[in-house]
């Protein structure tokens, strides 16, 4: 009996990596939620704006965002356990388009700056795209995983455009 549990025991997965990879859902969300909590558009400015007739009900962007930002965070860890001479610099690259997401949300909801958002997002975008490059050469999961990160961005950046140009 107790050889049957040490044989099922080490057929179960190491729990320390399993906490690792939550660690880095939890902190990714995290930080990708701290500009919702400082800026809003729930203001009378953004209900103000006309949008463009896709604009989607606003209960879907924090479901998107709390998806991809899981896969993002699975993604990292992904990278963060490779050995690949390659992670340093997917490491870096996903911490600067990292800030650039966060940039976003202040840009556009507290400034109110829709060409600025622009901008940062038009930036941002490329930045995900090498940021799939560099995980790729690391983990080609991980690179998977930010590809819903990628269409997302694309569509916000269509939504940005189109909100500045209806209201310019």
């Amino acid at each position: 009996m107790v050889a049957d549990f040490a044989r099922v025991t080490r057929r179960l997965p190491d729990r320390d990596p399993f906490l690792q990879a939550v660690g880095f859902v939890l902190a990714i969300n995290l930080i990708g939620s701290l500009p919702g909590v400082l800026s809003s558009p729930d203001t009378p400015w953004f209900r103000s704006l006309t949008k463009p007739w896709f604009y989607p009900p606003g209960i879907a962007f924090p479901i998107v965002w709390t998806a991809i930002f899981t896969f993002l965070g699975v993604a990292l860890w992904l990278v963060w356990r490779s050995d690949s001479s390659g992670r340093w610099l997917a490491f870096g690259l996903f911490g600067v388009q990292m800030a650039f997401n966060v940039a976003w949300t202040p840009a556009f909801f507290t400034l109110e700056a829709p060409l600025i958002a622009l901008g940062i997002i038009l930036v941002l975008w490329g930045l995900v795209v090498a940021t799939i490059a560099a995980f790729r050469r690391v983990d080609r999961r991980a690179a998977a995983l930010l590809v819903p990160y990628l269409a997302w961005v694309t569509f916000a950046t269509v939504l940005n455009f189109e909100i500045w140009r209806l209201n310019a």
